[in-house]
């Protein structure tokens, strides 16, 4: 019998130092939370697929610290912290290794498994996240001197969660879903959507893309896909009987006009395919028509505070919501913390020198010993080779020490070995 070959399942580490450039990220939940937001952090999980860690479990007395310092072995840019508080959950969105860290309060939130029961037909979801998604920030304001600077910050730090998009190496196959930040000047929030890009047949009404697309619904298909007709006396009873009229027996049909309501797309959805999309008949050069499903999560968020640094690091507070300080105490807190990183540096490179110290210490103690060593060896091998010479002052006498040994190992052979004697037996009773 052959024998059976493993294959290896792995995939292999990139060979750069950075790994592939893409961003990748690690989102958590932080402290005891519901099964709510753990359902949603799972969610977010998902729209960040494939460049996050969707398998992360965490355990309780798993601290920030840990995952800020396993992240950088990792090549991980970005950490999405979800916790509980007393007014609403928080989400921290921490740029590793040296912040920003943005802090976003959720107002409102809704889960995937939410949004898609309020669809009327269930889709299944799997090969979608093979790819990352696409960005779409709208209703920004466009940058300028009038525009706040937290508002600039707060764009680019979603533009640096998502790899970036390149046109020239972009395949159309690999566009299948798109994350929706909008930023609403109104309530000053931003609202967090995810959608699934769907084609659809431009300018054929929907019986007729039935037809051509095959029944999705188990109950008028049967198994090779295609419609059951059997109640129908013609297929244009079915093709072009007008929308809510009862059933073959009517005499009515539908016109080309009316059936343009039910047309999918229009001129400004309709767009002709550069490339081969994924779906039946979706090939280059066909004219379909584009639209978003949403596929959630759905989350709006209230920017809190902005800070420098990463949390156990913080620097300065770039922006904060809800309090407003002078010049004059923005400068003393400036201060402060520059005073601190001033005092942090001093630590460590008194820290460096210390260890440095002790290591020459070491190394100096080292050679002693092996200098302290190879000079008792030398006094042993003196001593052997004085042990091993003649003395002149000694008095030797061959013959007698000859005479008396033998004389000795004659004694010990005439000697008769005595047996240990044996112990009389007992009688029996």
């Amino acid at each position: 019998m052959a024998r059976r070959r493993k294959n290896r399942t792995h995939v292999k580490a990139p060979n750069g130092p950075d790994g592939d450039g893409n961003p990748k990220s690690f989102i958590i939940k932080h402290g005891q939370i519901g099964s709510s937001l753990a359902q949603l952090v799972r969610d977010l999980r998902k729209v960040m697929e494939p460049n996050t860690a969707s398998r992360l479990k965490e355990r309780t007395r798993n601290k920030l610290k840990d995952y800020l310092t396993l992240a950088p072995a990792l090549h991980v840019t970005h950490l999405l912290a979800l916790t509980l508080t007393s007014i609403a959950p928080s989400l921290r969105m921490v740029r590793l290794s040296s912040g920003p860290t943005l802090t976003f309060r959720v107002e409102r939130y809704s889960l995937s498994k939410d949004i898609l029961n309020t669809k009327k037909r269930a889709r299944s979801m799997g090969l979608e996240y093979l790819t990352p998604p696409l960005l779409v920030l709208a209703s920004f304001p466009p940058p300028a001197p009038t525009t706040p600077p937290h508002l600039t910050l707060l764009m680019k730090s979603f533009q640096s969660l998502f790899p970036p998009l390149s046109p020239q190496t972009l395949t159309l196959s690999s566009a299948r879903r798109v994350v929706l930040v909008q930023y609403n000047p109104d309530s000053d929030t931003v609202d967090f959507r995810h959608y699934l890009i769907t084609v659809k047949p431009y300018g054929v009404s929907r019986r007729v893309r039935k037809v051509l697309e095959g029944s999705k619904s188990s109950t008028k298909s049967v198994s090779s896909g295609l419609l059951d007709l059997s109640r129908e006396n013609d297929v244009a009873d079915f093709l072009l009987r007008r929308r809510g009229e009862p059933g073959p027996d009517d005499n009515g049909y539908e016109s080309a006009a009316s059936s343009a309501s039910s047309a999918a797309g229009d001129d400004g959805d309709a767009i002709s395919l550069a490339e081969d999309y994924v779906g039946r008949n979706n090939k280059r050069g066909q004219r379909r028509a584009v639209r978003l499903d949403e596929i959630g999560p759905r989350m709006e968020l209230k920017l809190v505070k902005i800070t420098d640094g990463v949390p156990g690091k913080e620097g300065t507070v770039l922006y904060h919501k809800f309090i407003k300080k002078t010049k004059a105490e923005s400068a003393a807190q400036k201060k402060s913390h520059l005073e601190k990183e001033e005092l942090r540096k001093r630590r460590k490179e008194e820290q460096e020198r210390n260890v440095a110290r002790k290591q020459a210490l070491n190394k100096k103690d080292g050679k002693e010993s092996d200098g302290g060593e190879e000079a008792e060896e030398g006094e042993e091998r003196e001593d052997d080779e004085d042990d091993g010479g003649w003395d002149d002052e000694e008095e030797i006498s061959e013959g007698e020490s000859e005479e008396e040994a033998a004389s000795e190992s004659e004694s010990e052979e005439e000697k008769p070995v005595e047996r240990p004697k044996k112990r009389p037996k007992q009688k029996q009773r």
